[in-house]
């Protein structure tokens, strides 16, 4: 006779949920012929568990060891509830008496690793680690390693997860929950060169393992050896021509080697095996703004926003492929627009400086003011304020900024040179010239700025001169 016939006479005795409420109920109000069954009772605590009622739970756990005091199973029930309830030392009472009846359950040694990490002692938890690695084999051992993955995970000990893991990967070297596993948590941990390793062993004996060749070149890619996590990428993509993470990474690897080109062929093939996303459309813009090939750039990017509106970097790099172009007046709309979205001082800075190229020297300094207050610290946005202040010809109030950079950015050289060029707009050429002196003295090569910006000051012999002694100098 077959011994499924017992099975399927076991799970008609099951009635549903409801009919094991109402026996339980019976059994409560008196109706000793009502008592549950032993599985019966874990349907039950089981049903309080999933509800999320664990005193419920840890009740219905108590009454049932009562009448079935040597079930291993009941036993492991209460203990689990017990831990999840931060009763780690009862909890280890009841495991221990698992221990005695049924020594050979792989849940033992979980939750007796749970119960020790719950308590901090990590010692004890290894040492149960340990046991169940001695005693457990094949598939047992690696529902076991699974099972402490997760322990560890739930207790943050993230170096104990690789290294179940690798233990995993060194039993089953095909096991693809395994292997995704590894991916994240070696990116997680940082511990790439021992990944390599590792891979390339499961590589030697299985080479037309697709997650391996992925892990492998991911760990590369980790430790920066682009080149190398290409070739691999290379190898997946070979074996498995879907594999779209496999061209997402590589393109990303390719860009970071300025391979612009190929990596918009990498993304390209992402876009034909997945849905569009705009984090792909935006890399494939960047790789042709790389490529100096603006028009492109600017239709990826606007793909892009177009899925992510709220986006208000997507905005701001459309402005910057009009501003690669000197094209200041396309870029104005999106640099505004990019502004109200989310009113950075990146983004002012640059609204700022297109006005300023259209000649709307108040609206850029409103623009410049505005972040030199927020971002007192930053150098760059003092001297395009500075900049604007002497456009507009406002040298007294340049001369004061100036003096305010100087003190505010701990006395950056190039703020002497603003400071001089804000005297000479107010013909006071005796300070200006002690003050490109300090310049000078300090970092000569700032003077290239503020010629730029006023190349009159050559037709001055004085500062001719000056320079002229410093260049000698500098001989």
């Amino acid at each position: 006779m077959s011994d499924d016939f017992f099975e399927d006479e076991e799970d008609d005795a099951v009635g549903s949920i409801e009919d094991i409420l109402l026996k339980f109920t019976s059994f409560e109000n008196g109706n000793k012929d009502d008592l549950l069954h032993e599985f019966e009772w874990e349907l039950l605590i089981d049903y309080y568990d999933e509800a999320q009622d664990l005193s419920k739970a840890i009740e219905m756990s108590k009454i049932a060891l009562e009448y079935y005091p040597f079930s291993s199973e009941l036993l492991i029930k209460r203990a689990d509830l017990l831990i999840a309830n931060g009763n780690y030392n009862f909890a280890l009472d009841f495991l221990n008496k698992v221990e005695v009846y049924n020594p050979n359950d792989i849940n033992l040694y979980v939750l007796k690793m749970d119960a020790f990490l719950g308590l901090k002692n990590t010692d004890a938890a290894s040492k149960s680690f340990d046991q169940a690695i001695q005693l457990f084999n094949g598939e047992e051992l690696v529902d076991f390693l699974f099972e402490a993955i997760d322990v560890y995970d739930d207790y943050e000990d993230f170096e104990r997860v690789f290294d179940c893991l690798v233990l995993l990967l060194e039993r089953v070297p095909l096991d693809e929950s395994a292997l995704y596993k590894m991916c994240y948590w070696t990116d997680f941990t940082g511990r790439y060169e021992e990944s390599i390793s590792l891979h390339q062993k499961i590589i030697d004996e299985y080479p037309y393992c697709e997650l391996a060749w992925f892990n492998l070149a991911t760990a590369y890619q980790g430790i920066k050896l682009y080149e190398k996590a290409i070739d691999c990428y290379q190898y997946v993509t070979a074996i498995n021509d879907k594999f779209d993470f496999a061209y997402r990474n590589m393109a990303d690897a390719l860009i970071r080697i300025r391979k612009y080109k190929e990596g918009i062929e990498a993304l390209e093939k992402v876009l034909e095996l997945s849905k569009p996303e705009d984090v792909v459309l935006e890399a494939i813009g960047h790789c042709y703004h790389k490529l100096l090939e603006f028009k492109k750039a600017r239709l990826y990017y606007r793909k892009a926003a177009y899925m992510q509106p709220e986006d208000s970097k997507l905005v701001y790099k459309i402005a910057l492929t009009y501003i690669d172009e000197d094209n200041w007046a396309a870029a104005l709309k999106p640099l505004e627009k990019s502004v109200n979205m989310y009113p950075s001082a990146e983004y002012k800075l640059a609204l700022g400086e297109c006005l300023l190229q259209l000649e709307r020297l108040d609206d850029a300094l409103v623009y410049f003011s505005e972040v030199v207050q927020s971002k007192p610290k930053q150098g760059s946005a003092w001297e395009s304020f500075l900049k604007g202040l002497y456009l507009a010809n406002n040298f007294e109030e340049m001369e004061i900024a100036a003096k305010e950079a100087f003190d505010i950015t701990g006395g950056k050289s190039i703020f002497y040179f603003y400071l001089a060029i804000a005297l000479f707009g107010q013909n006071k050429m005796k300070e200006g010239y002690v003050q490109l002196e300090n310049g000078m003295a300090e970092n000569p090569k700032h003077f290239k700025k503020i010629f730029e910006l006023t190349p009159g000051l050559l037709q001055n012999r004085n500062i001719v001169d000056i320079l002229a002694r410093y260049k000698k100098a500098k001989r």
